[in-house]
This record gives C-alpha cells, structure tokens and sequence, in this order.
C-alpha cells in the first residue's frame, strides 16, 4: 500500500483543513453554547462557500454533483472534517444523511431518487435513519418491535424508534419494521422510506443526552408510528431485505465515521499539547515538562497514528474487494478507534483541567457525544465477539484441514 496520498489529494486536504480552520472553528462556540438553529444560517452560506469550491459530496460520484472521491480519499477527508463538529454538515457529508444518499443510489427505484435523494443530494433537505429501539437491544437489528403490515397497497407502521439522529426537522425517514415475523432470521424486516409529514409519525422529542437535548440536526429524536399509513411504493428495495439493507449500509459508513474519530482526536490532540505548553503549574514551569503529561502526549500520538493506518488499511483493502469480505477489519476498526478515540478525548480533558469540562473548547462537547462511539452501530462486545469467533473459526478450519 502507498501510504502517500497523491499530491492532488494532499493539496485538498491542505486546503479542506485552512477552511475548517478559518470558517467553521469561529462558529464552534455558538453552537456549543447556543444550539444549532443558532449557526444554522450561517452554516447555510459555509455550505455554498463549499458547492463554489467543488468539495460538495465527497462522497457521491461526479456526475450526480459530488466529488468522486474513492473510499481511501474520502476517508483522508473525513478526518480533516472530523476536526470540527459542524464540517461534515458543511460538507454535505454528514451522518445519517451521507449513508442514506448511499443506500438510496443502490437500492431506490427511479421515483424514489427523482423524490427523495435528487433534493438530498442538493441539500434542500435532511432525512433520518430509524433502526434503533428501546424496548430491544440495539445490538440485535434482528429483533424489531416496529412492524409494518400490508393493506391493500399500503402498508401500516406500528413501533417505538429512538436516539434517531437528525430526526427533527428531516423531510423523511428510512425505516426498519418487521414484515414478516415467522419468516428466517434475516428475512423478517423491510426498509420503508416514510416522510415525516405522513399521519402516525410522531417525534415526541429529542432525547437528552448527556443533559443536553439538541435540536434540528444534532440532536437524536425518539419516534413513534401509530397507524402510519405509506404506500407499497415507498418499499425500499424487496420485501425481507431489511437487514441485508442495513448491512450494505454499515461497512462504508463505519469507515468514514471511524475516520471521522480520527479527526476528533487529532483535534483533540492539537489542544492537548498546545495548552500543555502554554500552561504553566508555577513559574516557568510548563506542564508540558511533567512526565504524566509527556506519557500522555507520546501514548497518544501512538494510538492515533496505529488507528488511522488500521482504518486506511481497511478502506483500501475494501475497495480492491468488498464490504463483506472485510467485515473482520472493519469490525475491528469500529471498537479499536472508538477506544482510542475515548482515551485521547479524556487525557486532553484531563490536561486542561477545568477548562476542560467548559464550552470554551470543543473538548467537552466532544466528551458528551462521541461517548456514544463505543455503542452505537453495534457496541464494542458485539464487534469483539463477532471478530474473534469468525477469526477462529478459520483456525479451526484450517486445523480439521490439516489432519
């Protein structure tokens, strides 16, 4: 592998990083403080600052208005957005909607791109990923209370969904509800596209979280569907392939949001060693010249450096192959980053002290969210279990081959 970006590449992300830097780390502090309908309009003009110098969309191909980036070049980008919380946003590339255009590229009808990815794609709207309940475990996408039962040619959605990110203020929703609860495992759920003004979608409101509640899009809404009537043709894809769906959907994603990590350590690193330096514990003494500190900073450095590579590694193996063959590595790299991301996140609170628990840097902000690394899309265990038991098993096969 070359572990070089091409200079063109190299040159983005150069200059992707001065416009982080310069447009969207001044706004930062409104939107930690105020919330995000306080930055909204101005992230509106960053988001056509963005279109005029062609880095709309990433990750979508050129003829659809993005900018064709493959999976290992979106990923190097993802970690320069991943610097500040409003970059992806600005970028169009922004979870949940990003892996939504994807899913909705591969499997939507013709009418279904025309209604709701081509105004997606142009950012006219937003839309919502709903899986997740809280009366099942979200680490078993198998089980689904949500059901959605076949009427004539429409089908009536009955569920609870919550800690939908995006929900408020999305134009519609992707969701997963069981169509056929006797059918095989992986066979009983159906995706519906369902938009958000249909009768029976409720948001009853955005979940505090951390002892914040959010709003617009960052915020994660609780759901619930009550008689929501939607027609056949809002199927998404076949009847039964629901998680088949959600799996085409997940390994790209976790790459990206995983590069993303990536950028909130760098981050978060930046801050660490740079408030190191300036804070003195008396006079003339810098806390950069304490030995925890300087264990802290050079562990660091380490895990960030290894987890990027372990991620990059995965990207390009994934694109001379697929998703489903390396679903080890991208397992791995869900848990391993998540990890590190959490204990650099944590060493830079510690350094700064008080004001690291303040809004005066984004590292309290990125403690209350990203906490959530290490459970959403399958929580650590699961990922660990699931690798290790598909690792072993080649050991074991290779062993009854051999005797």
């Amino acid at each position: 592998m070359n572990f070089e970006p091409p200079k063109r590449i190299q040159t983005l992300l150069s200059d992707i990083r001065r416009f982080v830097e310069r447009e969207l780390y001044p706004l930062e502090l409104t939107f930690f403080t105020d919330g995000f309908a306080a930055v909204e309009d101005a992230l509106a003009q960053k988001r056509q600052d963005v279109k005029a110098r062609g880095w709309w969309l990433p990750q979508i191909a050129t003829e659809l208005g993005g900018m064709g980036l493959s999976l290992v070049e979106h990923a190097l980008i993802a970690a320069e957005l991943g610097r500040s919380p409003l970059a992806h946003y600005a970028f169009n590339c922004q979870s949940p909607d990003s892996g939504n255009m994807v899913l909705l590229l591969e499997r939507a009808t013709s009418s279904q791109k025309e209604r709701f990815l081509k105004p997606l794609l142009e950012g006219e709207v937003r839309s919502c990923f709903a899986v997740t309940e809280p009366e099942r475990a979200g680490s078993n996408p198998t089980w689904q209370g949500t059901t959605a039962v076949r009427n004539g040619d429409d089908y009536v959605l009955n569920g609870h969904k919550w800690f939908i990110t995006g929900a408020d203020g999305a134009a519609f929703a992707i969701v997963m509800a069981t169509t056929n609860p006797d059918g095989a495992l992986h066979e009983r759920s159906s995706m519906f596209i369902v938009p958000t003004d249909t009768p029976g979608f409720i948001l009853e409101e955005n979940v505090f979280t951390m002892g914040r509640q959010g709003e617009g899009w960052a915020s994660n809404g609780e759901l619930r569907f009550r008689d929501c009537r939607i027609p056949k043709a809002n199927l998404l894809g076949g009847e039964g392939e629901g998680y088949a769906i959600w799996q085409e959907r997940l390994g790209p994603s976790r790459i990206h949001q995983c590069m993303r990590w990536i950028g909130v350590c760098e981050r978060s690193y930046d801050l660490m060693c740079d408030f190191a330096l300036k804070r003195e514990v008396g006079p003339g003494e810098p806390l950069a010249d304490k030995q925890f500190v300087q264990g802290w900073i050079a562990e660091s450095r380490g895990e960030i450096d290894a987890a990027r590579l372990l991620v990059l590694d995965t990207a390009w193996q994934t694109e001379k192959s697929n998703a489903i063959e390396t679903r080890d590595r991208i397992g791995l790299i869900k848990f391993h980053v998540a990890q590190t991301l959490g204990r650099v996140i944590d060493r830079a609170v510690q350094i700064h002290g008080a004001l690291g628990l303040t809004d005066w840097t984004p590292l309290a902000y990125f403690y209350r969210t990203e906490r959530g690394a290490r459970l959403y899309d399958g929580t650590d265990e699961v990922h660990k279990l699931n690798a290790a038991r598909r690792l072993l098993r080649r050991y074991r096969e290779s062993a009854s081959g051999g005797a």
